[in-house]
Order: C-alpha cells, then structure tokens, then sequence
C-alpha cells in the first residue's frame, strides 16, 4: 500500500514540476516566470521528498525528507520575493500587458529609491 501512494506522490510530483518547467518557458515576463517556477517548483519537490519518505519508511530518511520539505517551503517564497523586487528595482521590463504596478509610486524611477513619504514594508 505504502508503494503506491509513494507512487501516486512521485507523479503528482513530477506532473508539477513539469507545470513549473512549462510555465517558465511560456510565461511573458521575469516575475510571473518566477511566480510558475516557485508555487509548483516548491510543491512539486516537497511532493517529491514525501514520495521518499513514505517509500522508505526510516526515521532518519523521513526526517531529512521533511526537513527538506519544510526547508524549501519557507525558503523558495522569501528567496522569489527579494528576486523580483531586485530585478524590478534594476529595471527589468515588465509585459506589457502588465495592468497594476503597485511599486511605481512607492520608488522614484530614476534613482530607484524610495519616495519620501512612503513606508516601507
């Protein structure tokens, strides 16, 4: 029983990594490549750590599988975040569908610094 939900977890696993890969290569624009490739990247891997644990069954290889797990799920947004707001700052373009840009009034175009009156988060 344990093999075929471990089975069941490598292919959804794999089926969001795949998502991931996808959507990095179809998506417009940097943020929203970043946006594919961390939600389903981050859960594609954990998926994937489970599918170890659950196949191997040992406390040490379930424990480092959900170290892993909890370790790629509080890293790969922060890491995504300061990304996107390092490219945005260095004027990277975004698609020109693009509808809000919630940070252009919060940063001066030019100097790429915050404008004054504005708090930072």
């Amino acid at each position: 029983m344990s093999g075929v939900f471990s089975s069941v977890l490598m292919l959804l696993g794999a089926a969001f990594m795949l998502v991931a890969a996808i959507g990095v290569f179809r998506m417009p624009d940097l943020l929203t490549r970043m946006h594919a490739s961390t939600k389903a990247g981050a859960l594609g891997g954990g998926l994937l750590l489970l599918a170890v644990a659950v196949h191997f069954g040992e406390l040490g290889i379930t424990s480092r599988a959900v170290a892993g797990v909890a370790f790629v799920i509080l890293t790969a947004p922060v890491a995504a975040h300061m990304i996107g707001r390092a490219a945005y700052l260095t004027g990277v373009p975004l698609w020109e569908g693009t509808i809000v840009d919630e940070l252009r009034e919060r940063y001066s175009t030019r100097s790429r610094t915050p404008n004054p009156g504005t708090t930072q988060d």
